[in-house]
């Protein structure tokens, strides 16, 4: 499919990093993202919340497309290898729009962009096209949570649900562990963004998620404080908007990536994680999911081989 040429930023602000980089004339941004579209992978995924992939043992999933390139630098990343490394094909934003298609062929029960702000002049371009060619599944924008209020709200006619992060309370954690010291105030500005444009969610007759907003936390070993008062701040804002969103809270840590010279490098122990759970149950974040310790595999981690390119 051939899509006209992407409008490329001459001075990049799609993420809070606002690094200007000229990426029309070929300069790479902080994100790792420059002038031509990577990804790494695109097939169904089964791992995702219940409400998004189903039951991984029929044969459906979330259709879920992997870019390269991330604003934040987490030094625990399990997909580093795409993310901070630069693993990955190029592609055009045409072939996107196929890749869109091919996967609500394969029987996905949403299309899933992970980490994809960096690449937004290619993925609203096929999106678009994709649409026009019969797209009719929800659209899931997955993120790091790292995002500015004017990339929500430019993503409105584009996105049905947002699976986003919200990693961190503490600046000076995020700025050690992401180095992102402002990540925790653009966070939640972007979920008080995604809450007030979604609503509370919305259910097709199988139980699928067609719109709302999941909001992900990854338990970290060591760091149990800080989880708490994340879910003290979900909390607040839940009370403060009125929109209901599903929390998931996440056991699936493992020491990849850099995180063992950060302090990361065991799993977090039951102990740990189910004072944040309860945590989340005292202050009356009872919609959504937790993980059953086991998560915490490499197996979890699909390979970034070009699959669905």
């Amino acid at each position: 499919m051939q899509l006209p040429k992407p409008n490329l930023p001459r001075h990049c602000t799609l993420c809070p990093r606002a690094c200007g980089a000229n990426r029309a004339a070929g300069q790479t941004g902080v994100c790792g993202a420059g002038s031509v579209l990577r990804a790494a992978r695109a097939a169904l995924h089964h791992w995702e919340e219940p409400c998004l992939s189903g039951d991984p043992q029929a044969h459906t999933g979330s259709g879920t497309v992997f870019f390269s390139g991330c604003a934040l630098g987490c030094c625990y990343c399990q997909n580093y290898p795409i993310s901070q490394e630069g693993a990955g094909r190029n592609i055009s934003a045409g072939r996107l729009a196929e890749i869109f298609l091919e996967l609500q062929q394969q029987g996905a029960k949403n299309i899933n962009l992970v980490t994809a702000t960096q690449w937004l002049p290619w993925v609203l371009p096929a999106l678009d096209a994709a649409r026009v060619g019969g797209l009719a599944l929800p659209v899931v924008y997955n993120t790091g949570g790292y995002e500015t209020v004017e990339t929500v709200r430019a993503l409105a006619p584009y996105v049905d649900i947002w699976l986003t992060d919200y990693k961190y309370a503490s600046p000076a954690l995020a700025a050690e562990l992401s180095r992102a010291q402002d990540y925790p105030a653009a966070a939640e500005a972007a979920l008080r963004a995604m809450l007030a444009q979604t609503g509370a969610p919305v259910y097709d007759g199988e139980g699928y998620l067609q719109r709302g907003v999941i909001v992900r936390h990854l338990a970290l070993p060591g760091h149990t404080d800080d989880s708490r008062a994340v879910l003290q701040r979900l909390a607040a804002l839940k009370k403060e908007t009125g929109v209901p969103f599903l929390l998931s809270l996440m056991s699936q840590f493992t020491p990849f990536y850099h995180a063992a010279a950060h302090g990361l490098g065991r799993r977090i122990t039951s102990y740990e994680y189910r004072k944040v759970v309860d945590a989340a149950l005292a202050l009356g974040l009872t919609e959504g999911y937790m993980q059953e310790k086991s998560s915490a595999r490499e197996e979890y981690t699909p390979p970034f081989d070009g699959e669905g390119l």
